[in-house]
């Protein structure tokens, strides 16, 4: 595998504590474990190829504005919060940075069409069967 051709500087990522939700009990509501990653594509030093295709990713954690909103609060502990989002940050810019092999276009074989003519025949004389008979008078 190639190594990847940018690198994520720390000082462009934006860490807040914030509380947990769900149940958890007194750690829940005292200590502020959860954390919210903001990270500003725009302004930051990733190459610009990068960016746009980063920005065009059908993803709802990316604002109208550019910035990367990720939350991660499945862990008890903060630190573990952090190197959660930021995991996922990097697994999102990976996913933009592969790029998508393109499609050949490819036809059904003959024997496929055959097949398939030959199953609308034999159902339509099924249909044809059902019919009332005639009267032939």
């Amino acid at each position: 595998m190639r190594p990847p051709c940018w690198t994520l500087d720390d000082t462009e990522l934006e860490f807040t504590a914030i509380r947990a939700r769900g149940p958890g009990g007194q750690n829940v509501n005292k200590v502020s474990s959860a954390v919210r990653l903001r990270f500003s594509v725009p302004d930051s030093s990733l190459p610009e190829e990068l960016k746009t295709r980063l920005l065009a990713l059908p993803d709802r954690r990316i604002g109208a504005d550019g910035v990367i909103s990720i939350r991660a609060d499945a862990a008890r502990s903060q630190a573990a919060n952090r190197a959660e989002a930021r995991a996922r940050l990097v697994a999102l810019i990976e996913r933009a940075a592969r790029p998508r092999t393109p499609r050949r276009p490819t036809r059904p074989p003959r024997s496929a069409d055959r097949r398939r003519l030959e199953r609308k025949t034999a159902r339509g004389a099924v249909k044809r069967l059902r019919t009332p008979p005639r009267n032939s008078d």
